[in-house]
């Protein structure tokens, strides 16, 4: 018998619009500019539809890279970064960078494939196949969420969004099946679709705008009491955190109003100027600094989790809040944990900071908080070491000759030294990953997405250790023809564990590891490199670099003496 092959006119049609097509149709509509991924056999028809918008898609060179990257795109933007996934192995790369976001409360979109719909959770050895790939990504997400068919994707994005604009941010994960990538969606709702009919019903088509869910506005009786509990404080201090960073000039206001000592965590640095007869800048951690919160009898925490890594960044358990605690957080839970809030209102940053303001204006109120600083300041100068004085003195050079500058850091000394010591000129200017999570690798590739998301300068300060995690993203960068300085601080190792070791009277295992030959790798992988070892060829190397079309590394050896005699000049909160 003759076998009668199968006919075009038989085979399944192509659909006019698929679920992947129309995905990014919709990531458009949120505004997405930038999607992080690295195709795979999975998620290729995601791409179907990226070259009908106006998305841009950039390829890391791992997929912890691409949430790192994602991540620093947000801190230095302000727009929710987005990444493409593939199942399995590519989500159990992202996973840290995941993890890191969610510490710190930033967004970010993670969209990744999962096995057919038939397939999902067999435990048949399908490629990539995990025993619950949506339960495993949950716990480091705000949620995870599986769109079994096209119908449900405009409601699965769309809450998405909700979460990033309308409560503490962080990440989400949103996986299709691969066969749902590939479904028909053209009967599915369009953004076209609800424009046009938006547009239709309007009667001021030019003012049209995407619709967000917004924060919750503070209860005004919440915010008439905290001005009457202020009555009765005479040492009154203010914590501002991360949840500030958007905050208009009301921050500095409010201080001035309230006439209180202001402290800044490190993802809020910039949020007053350096000089501010106010600021404490980032010392809550120091002794010094430490001391004004605990004497304080009316403390006033907005946007802080109040976590370790901001308030007890030495470890020693000695941070303690003895007054009369408000809080205002857009987080319920956050609002009493780890401490007891007296008065607690969950409230959108901005319009509580604003809701005081105008209830304070007109009060005079005199707390002598000037002097107050001003003991503390003489205090944490006494205290101040030539290394710490000279990991300053670097980074505030940079600061002050490359303008609009953004730091984005590892977990390395000068990071650990400018946590506390290094004052921003704006918000979203230093930011770094030795708070929460604290993993290393974060630097090099934050500070590309940093890059690509503000068109500023940007440098990435990161060890020799540190950027061995991820140092194959600085192809990336040199694919991308960006001028990223990467400021590499060389200790010949795992410099901090050591001397952590070291002080313990452990053995030294594991942390004199081998440091690479920058210079021959760097050229490599298409970047410059520099060996910095005085003020004035570092002055002279950035006025060139920062205007080229490479990254360079800038190798500094942590126990040059220049570094020291820098030291000797620096001037903190300046």
């Amino acid at each position: 018998m003759t076998q009668t092959l199968q006919t075009s006119s038989s085979a399944p049609a192509t659909p006019s619009l698929t679920c992947g097509e129309l995905l990014v149709q919709w990531l458009e509509y949120y505004g997405v500019e930038t999607v992080f991924g690295i195709p795979g056999v999975h998620t290729v028809e995601l791409y179907r539809g990226l070259p009908n918008t106006k998305i841009r898609h950039v390829t890391p060179r791992h997929e912890q890279g691409a949430g790192f990257m994602a991540d620093g795109y947000y801190r230095a933007s302000g727009k929710v970064g987005v990444c493409f996934i593939i199942t399995g192995p590519g989500m159990t790369n992202i996973m840290t960078a995941m993890a890191q976001a969610l510490a710190d409360s930033i967004p970010m979109l993670v969209i990744s494939s999962v096995n057919k719909v038939a397939d999902t959770g067999s435990g048949e050895g399908h490629l990539h196949e995990l025993h619950d790939q949506q339960g495993m990504v949950s716990k480091v997400a705000l949620t995870s969420k599986t769109i079994w068919q096209p119908e449900s994707l405009p409601k699965v994005i769309a809450e998405a969004f909700a979460l990033f604009n309308g409560a503490r941010p962080g990440p989400v994960h949103i996986q299709l099946p691969i066969d749902v990538i590939t479904a028909d969606a053209s009967h599915v709702a369009k953004p076209s679709d609800y424009l046009n009919n938006f547009v239709k019903n309007s009667t001021d088509a030019h003012g049209l705008t995407l619709p967000q869910v917004m924060r919750p506005l503070p209860n005004p009786a919440q915010l008439d009491l905290i001005v009457e509990s202020l009555k009765a404080a005479k040492n009154p201090v203010i914590l501002y955190g991360g949840g500030c960073v958007d905050v208009d000039h009301d921050a500095q206001t409010l201080a001035e109003l309230i006439d209180a000592p202001t402290f800044l965590t490190i993802n809020a640095k910039g949020l007053l100027p350096p000089s501010h007869p106010l600021s404490l800048g980032s010392n809550q951690s120091l002794e010094a600094g430490r001391a004004v919160i605990t004497e304080a009898d009316w403390v006033l925490a907005i946007g802080t989790e109040l976590g370790e890594t901001d308030y007890d960044v030495f470890f020693n358990g000695q941070f303690k809040i003895n007054g009369m605690l408000i809080r205002i957080d857009c987080d319920a839970q956050q609002l009493q944990r780890p401490f007891r809030a007296d008065i607690a209102v969950l409230s959108d940053a901005q319009m509580a900071v604003s809701g005081l303001c105008s209830r304070l204006k007109g009060q005079v109120l005199n707390n002598q908080a000037v002097s107050r600083v001003n003991e503390a300041k003489q205090v944490l100068l006494a205290g101040m070491t030539p290394d710490f004085a000279g990991q300053n003195a670097l980074l505030q050079l940079i600061r002050d000759e490359v303008k609009d500058v953004i730091f984005v850091g590892d977990s390395t000394q000068p990071v650990y030294s400018g946590n506390l010591g290094f004052e921003a000129l704006a918000t979203r200017r230093w930011f770094n990953s030795s708070t929460g999570f604290g993993t290393l690798g974060y630097g090099l590739p934050a500070a590309i997405g940093a890059m690509i998301g503000s068109n500023s300068p940007v440098v990435s300060l990161i060890g020799d250790g540190g950027i061995q995690f991820t140092i194959a993203e600085l192809i990336c960068a040199a694919e991308l023809e960006l001028p990223l300085i990467v400021l590499l601080w060389n200790n010949q190792g795992y410099g901090e564990i050591r001397r952590y070791m070291e002080e313990g009277g452990l053995p030294l295992i594991g942390v004199n590891i081998k440091t690479p030959n920058f210079e021959p790798l760097a050229a490599g992988f298409g970047a410059g490199y520099r060996r910095i070892t005085a003020k004035q060829q570092l002055l002279d190397a950035l006025k060139e670099d920062i205007k080229g079309k490479q990254p360079i590394i800038y190798e500094v050896d942590e126990a040059d003496d220049f570094l020291i005699e820098m030291g000797k000049t620096f001037t903190c909160f300046s």
